[in-house]
């Protein structure tokens, strides 16, 4: 589904992705992991079209994504940022339907597809008429699922979705969000910096460092055969402290 050929950004004098290659297949969900200022988050931006590589091509369903067409391939992926994303000013059925009914999609097949999202996320109809701040921060992220899945794209970015939420809500949500995944058989591309979350929703982890992948492949293989120590440090740099804490409570 997607190509990623030597592409590379940099802000100024300092570079914030090397030139990068990378393919996923359709129907994959692949987690952008590394630690903060890697290039993750950079990564996922230019494969969204947010903002332009400096070099290198990226090519969506066989179609190289340019300045001319990508807010028409645009409609075709979904974008989850943290903490939801929402337009404070409209409430939640506005927030999910902004997009269609900018591109002037038939009123009954709206209504259809918001009560098929809502189900799907799990939002009660009498949400829907709410603005965001009078949500909380779980349903906030459901409202934003369901905004990016609405034109019903093939490609679903999620960036650190879950990152801003207290651990019950985010532990629920992930539940959830694996489920959603597997039912609608999406393809997923997700930026996270915790291992046991990536590990939990990638079938392909991409470990980053300094605009650089270091290794790409299952959690397993990353465990059991680090391509280089850094891979090992950042994985036990994040077992070892909840390792530690269930020792010392037993």
């Amino acid at each position: 589904m997607l190509v990623i050929s030597q592409v590379s950004k940099r802000y100024g004098d300092a570079p914030a992705l090397a030139p990068t290659d990378l393919q996923v297949p359709s129907g994959e969900s692949l987690v952008l992991i590394g630690p903060s200022g890697c290039g993750k988050s950079t990564l996922l931006r230019l494969i969204a079209g947010l903002i332009q590589p400096d070099s290198g091509t990226i090519t969506f369903e066989g179609t190289r994504l340019s300045s001319e067409n990508i807010l028409q391939i645009r409609q075709r992926m979904g974008y989850v940022i943290q903490e939801g994303g929402l337009f404070p000013h409209l409430t939640v059925r506005d927030n999910v339907t902004v997009m269609a009914r900018y591109l002037h999609r038939d009123a009954s097949w709206i209504d259809c597809r918001i009560n098929e999202l809502a189900q799907l996320a799990r939002l009660p109809e009498e949400m829907m008429s709410r603005f965001p701040a009078e949500l909380s921060g779980g349903q906030r992220q459901r409202v934003s699922l369901m905004r990016a899945l609405m034109l019903d794209p093939d490609l679903l970015l999620l960036d650190e979705p879950l990152g801003a939420l207290d651990p019950m809500i985010r532990y629920e949500l992930q539940q959830e969000l694996k489920a959603i995944f597997g039912q609608l058989g999406k393809t997923v591309i997700m930026v996270t910096h915790d291992i046991a979350e990536a590990a939990f929703f990638g079938q392909t982890l991409v470990l980053m460092r300094d605009g650089h992948i270091v290794q790409a492949g299952p959690f397993k293989e990353l465990a059991q055969t680090p391509a280089e120590p850094f891979v090992e440090q950042f994985i036990t740099a994040q077992r070892e402290p909840m390792a530690q804490l269930v020792e010392a409570l037993r």
